[in-house]
């Protein structure tokens, strides 16, 4: 008994060291497959997925949009339209492709009005009308190296830069990439004009550097251009469509087309014209794929229109006219052009209204001279009475003596008389 009491104890301490024996062998094992394993899990996870440098996802697009615009990242628009911004926001996000900052209150454009970093090189339509915009400075169209349609319609421009389109440096090396530009209805009130032409200042902007010699698209319309300058289109060769409707342009004689050989359509209605000359036509005739249009002009019927008549009837170029008709003089009024002949087309001796006019302003200034002095005559009437009476008391007088000598001359007793008192 107590010998088996003691072996108990013993006995049981040997299992208990055994026991942790194997938990301390079971950990180590367990340990050391773990370690063992994650080498291998790296690598194949490194297999199986190529590294980042080998697929360059494209970097998403940021989404910021300036606080008083409206932002379509997947139209690629910006609108910040009637919100009397004063200037171009800074903040906007690199892929506008569409930009409209209309009905604003931009007063000037700048140099470098968009210059960004990084650039708006996606920026192909840029849309300003309606901006209160007077000044234009040079370089305002700097890096947009993708710009291709321009609007600047109805701003009162007062101050529009001869190198707006053509950069700073006018560099002929780097034209604009304008193909389409709007300028309609930016002529500035006439208070603000100052002894400058509009339409020099305009053609100065326009043939700058060559800038814009891949133009294809130039509108002028409601401008009040009276006449073009002889080389306002020289730089411009690439022109396809011009539109002048709605300006006071009363000839185009000096203007040159002769270059536009890939012009399309010339848009010349509701202006003044009065006769287009045989150069004129000839030009027009000369331009392979021109078509012209002529509405709504005053034509005078007289012996000048001929010519015009007689190419109006043999050309292809003028889209409707046959409704072309004659404005004056007045008994050709409404008749079509097409209808004439020379029997209809003559020069009465009348004369022009800007000479009749002339003579009217001449009568009335030589009635109201003729007016102020019958009124001296007649608040001097008695000083001039008197002077009349003087005058003539002193003509009666003078006859008076005239009359005497001629009696004494008649009578020969007085011519002896008066010989023997001389002696």
């Amino acid at each position: 008994m107590p010998g088996g009491c003691s072996r108990g104890p013993a006995a049981g301490d040997g299992r208990l060291r055994l026991a942790r024996l194997a938990l301390v062998l079971l950990g180590w094992v367990s340990s050391s497959s773990l370690t063992s394993s994650a080498p291998s899990a790296s690598a194949s996870a490194s297999s199986a997925s190529p590294p980042a440098s080998a697929v360059s996802a494209p970097p998403p697009l940021p989404g910021q949009c300036p606080p008083a615009c409206e932002c379509s990242e997947a139209a690629r628009t910006v609108k910040c339209v009637n919100r009397n911004l004063t200037e171009v926001p800074a903040d906007l996000p690199p892929y506008v492709r569409n930009l409209f900052l209309t009905g604003n209150r931009l007063a000037v454009l700048p140099a470098g009005a968009f210059a960004r970093r990084p650039p708006l090189a996606e920026l192909a339509a840029l849309n300003l009308s309606g901006s209160s915009l007077q000044e234009v400075c040079a370089g305002a169209f700097e890096h947009l190296p993708g710009l291709r349609q321009l609007d600047l319609s109805h701003n009162p421009l007062g101050n529009l830069s001869a190198f707006a389109f053509a950069g700073r440096d006018a560099s002929p090396s780097a034209p604009s990439p304008l193909v389409e530009l709007m300028l309609n209805h930016i002529v500035p009130p006439d208070d603000w004009r100052q002894n400058r032409s509009f339409e020099g200042m305009v053609a100065a902007a326009l043939r700058a550097g060559r800038a814009l010699r891949g133009l294809q698209c130039l509108e002028l319309a409601s401008n009040r251009f009276l006449y073009l300058p002889r080389d306002v289109l020289a730089q411009l060769p690439g022109l396809r469509r011009l539109d002048l409707r709605n300006n006071s342009l009363v000839s185009l004689t000096y203007v040159s087309f002769r270059n536009l050989t890939r012009l399309e359509s010339l848009h010349l209605e509701d202006n003044a014209l009065k006769v287009l000359h045989n150069a004129t036509l000839a030009e027009l005739q000369s331009l392979p794929h021109v078509r012209v249009f002529l509405d709504n002009n005053p034509w005078v019927c007289d012996c000048h229109m001929a010519d015009m008549v007689a190419w109006l009837k043999e050309t292809e170029v003028v889209p409707g006219k046959a409704g072309l008709t004659c404005a004056f003089p007045e008994k050709m009024r409404n008749r079509a052009l097409l209808e004439l002949n020379s029997s209809h087309l003559d020069c009465d001796p009348v004369l022009p209204p800007s000479l009749q006019t002339s003579y009217v302003f001449l009568g009335i200034v030589l009635a109201l001279i003729g007016a102020i002095f019958l009124l001296v005559l007649y608040l001097n009437r008695k000083g001039i009475k008197k002077w009349m009476h003087n005058i003539r008391d002193a003509c009666r007088d003078h006859m008076e003596g005239y009359h005497y000598r001629y009696e004494i001359n008649a009578d020969p007793r007085l011519t002896n008389l008066s010989s023997n008192s001389d002696v």
